[in-house]
């Protein structure tokens, strides 16, 4: 047994010691010796620690391979709790060291290596600047000017893993980046809107393209905000859609621009100032009625559609089909029981193809 795996599941659960031992059965004393090796919990203790951290038996007996590296970059609210930011260190390392299993399962893993485009200056002295490097990222990726339909798809075909967290974080946390292995992770709150999910990948990819880039006059987080909405939305394209220069905005225009290019409608309203298509008294009045209207907390109708990865799953389907693991590895990989992978495998049931 790898005892840090019982202390990263511990965490990942969002439980104590004491917590876990009262589920166990057993003293706290006794669950600190588990998680620093000092004893080893028998068959019958591993079962309920397997069952109290929603694992499988086998999990504690993996090599222990993967762990953020230190500079890890959360987009969080400052009173956001040192146990939430474990719990969710946890489950990235625990998601990212299942894609690390499954990339040397195969031959020539398919995923190209991460590589930052040529060409991006040395030095990042303005925001005008930061609009540059956007959009100097858009053209390396051949993206044009168009909007980004599939964000997720983009960042994994570039080399960036995207993941997931489904942890309950209420409005703590939005996602992070950092870098497994060499490899970057940006990781999101599975449960936001789709605008809002989609502005904290692109911000984070903001980090990655701005790294070591900004002036020191520069706040990082408003120039990786800046590299966001330039990203998602660039100043050729809101200003074909609404025109140079406007006296004031319609709400119904930043509504259609939000599920054209899955920017926030309050995102696309500073879209429209950073690009000096209305002015900053129009800017500062319009947010104003906004925030009155309590769109601040909830936007208006419809909300921009959630944003999802299907490449691990694809790819752990596509060793199973080619004979590098079998049926129990593949529902390991996927984290689900083996009864319920059958059945997904199967197609029998509705969240056969999108369930994480």
């Amino acid at each position: 047994m790898y005892p840090e795996r019982l202390k990263r599941a511990r965490e990942a659960a969002g439980l104590s010691l004491r917590a876990l031992a009262e589920q166990v059965g057993v003293s706290q004393t006794a669950i600190k010796k588990y998680e620093d090796g000092v004893n080893t919990p028998d068959s019958s203790q591993l079962i309920k620690l397997a069952k109290a951290l929603s694992v499988r038996g086998e999990y504690f007996f993996r090599p222990f391979t993967i762990q953020l590296d230190k500079t890890v970059e959360y987009r969080k609210r400052a009173n956001t709790p040192e146990k939430l930011l474990k719990q969710i260190r946890a489950d990235v390392e625990e998601q990212a060291e299942r894609w690390h299993e499954l990339a040397n399962l195969y031959p020539q893993f398919p995923v190209k290596p991460f590589a930052v485009p040529t060409g991006l200056p040395a030095t990042v002295q303005t925001l005008d600047e930061v609009e540059q490097v956007a959009a100097k990222v858009r053209e390396c990726w051949k993206l044009g000017e168009d909007p980004i339909t599939d964000l997720v798809d983009v960042l994994e075909e570039h080399g960036i893993l995207v993941i997931f967290t489904a942890l309950n974080t209420e409005s703590k946390f939005d996602g992070l980046a950092a870098t497994i292995k060499t490899q970057p992770v940006i990781v999101v709150a599975q449960h936001w809107a789709g605008d809002r999910q989609r502005f904290t990948l692109a911000h984070e990819l903001g980090h990655l393209m701005l790294h070591g880039r900004l002036a020191e006059e520069i706040g990082e987080e408003k120039a990786c905000n800046r590299f966001a909405g330039a990203f998602l939305l660039p100043a050729t394209a809101i200003q074909r859609q609404l025109g140079q220069q406007r006296r004031t905005l319609e709400w119904q225009e930043l509504y259609m621009l939000k599920h054209e290019f899955g920017l926030s409608m309050a995102a696309c309203l500073y879209r429209s100032s950073d690009t000096a298509i209305i002015s900053p008294d129009v800017t500062k009045s319009l947010y104003q009625q906004f925030a009155i209207r309590g769109w601040r907390k909830q936007e208006p109708k419809a909300p921009y559609p959630q944003e999802q990865t299907l490449v691990f799953k694809q790819l752990v389907y596509r060793a199973l089909a080619e004979g590098w693991i079998g049926e129990s590895k593949a529902a390991e990989l996927l984290g689900i029981p083996l009864s319920r992978f059958h059945h997904e495998r199967k197609l029998e049931g509705t969240d056969a193809v999108t369930d994480q």
